[in-house]
């Protein structure tokens, strides 16, 4: 199996999918039950949610190029 193949795998697994979003909420929760004065923990909830986002965006992005690639194999078999 290729990397694009496995990367729509992962986004299409729903217990991936549920991995996500259950750490997305609970991060949001965590912020939301900081203090005004806790600076620190919102920015590592803050930074967290990034870092999430950015491994999603990765694995899309593999499926994104996978594809691309395919495109461009199908309109020049020869390059």
């Amino acid at each position: 199996m290729n990397r694009e193949e496995e990367a729509k795998r992962l986004l299409e697994n729903k217990l991936f999918v549920e991995a996500f979003e259950t750490l997305e909420n609970e991060l949001l929760l965590s912020w939301s039950r900081t203090s005004s004065t806790d600076v620190s923990q919102r920015e590592s909830c803050w930074l967290a949610m990034r870092l999430l986002e950015r491994i999603q965006s990765h694995i899309k992005s593999i499926v994104e190029t996978g594809h691309m690639a395919k495109v461009m194999e199908k309109q020049h078999p020869h390059i």
